[in-house]
């Protein structure tokens, strides 16, 4: 079987607002990788704070500014500067693993028909936080953006994240890339470590959970209208 495209021509792209305080720690985890992705993009998404300065404080990494986006669109202007045969993604206050990038290769290589590949992502508390919990926080085992690696050509078919949804914007885009038939696999060991702290999005953004209803509901109406039957206006009475 011939051997991919070189193995790091991937392009990892960071989504950052206000991350000047994790972001050099994301940046390292990333530059850790054997072998090396082709490019780091990060895309400052209207910061305050320090984490253009931080950004570009390091020689291997590309940094574009905008306005305020959110996650979607901050990922979506990285994807359209990005030029690996692979994209990979990164949230700036999280970690990839020690050997990520090369255990989700070694899938990739064996397996051509595979499109994208995941793996575990084990959370932590961030050493800031004054109160955590005394139980540890559990690995996730779901399709997180964090542990992708994705073929890009695999990635056009299904298109952009879509900016409308300011949480679960990766569960959409996961959802429709089912539907299309795309093949994923689950490298059963942690290859991102997620940071817990009080700036979380899912903490600042805990009042717009509705996106998660209209997430499902705008899936639920795409199964109906391939299989040829009437939208739904609520997703309770799917």
């Amino acid at each position: 079987m011939p051997s991919l495209a070189p193995l790091h021509d991937t392009s990892v792209i960071i989504p950052a607002y206000n991350a000047g305080k994790y972001l050099a720690e994301a940046i390292e985890s990333v530059l850790a990788q054997q072998p090396p992705p082709r490019e780091i993009i990060v895309v400052n998404d209207g910061s305050t704070d320090d984490t253009a300065a931080v950004a570009r404080g390091f020689e291997q990494v590309t940094c574009l500014q905008q306005a305020n986006q959110g996650i979607a669109g901050a990922r979506n202007t990285g994807i359209g500067a990005a030029s690996g045969e692979f994209l990979a993604f990164l949230d700036a206050d999280d970690l990839w693993t020690s050997g990520k990038l090369q255990a989700q290769f070694a899938v990739l290589e064996q397996r051509p028909e595979v499109d994208m590949v995941f793996g575990l992502a084990e959370q932590f508390y961030s050493p800031e936080m004054s109160q955590v919990p005394q139980e540890p926080p559990p690995i996730q085992k779901g399709m997180v953006a964090g542990t992708c690696l994705i073929r890009r050509a695999s990635f056009e078919k299904v298109g952009l994240f879509d900016t409308s949804y300011d949480v679960g914007e990766f569960i959409d885009w996961y959802a429709r890339a089912q539907e299309l038939g795309l093949v994923s696999h689950l490298v059963p060991r942690v290859l991102l470590r997620r940071r817990l702290h009080t700036t979380n999005t899912g903490i600042l953004q805990g009042g717009k959970r509705a996106d998660y209803a209209r997430l499902l509901k705008a899936a639920l109406d795409r199964r109906r209208a391939q299989a040829g039957g009437p939208a739904t206006s609520d997703p309770e009475k799917a």
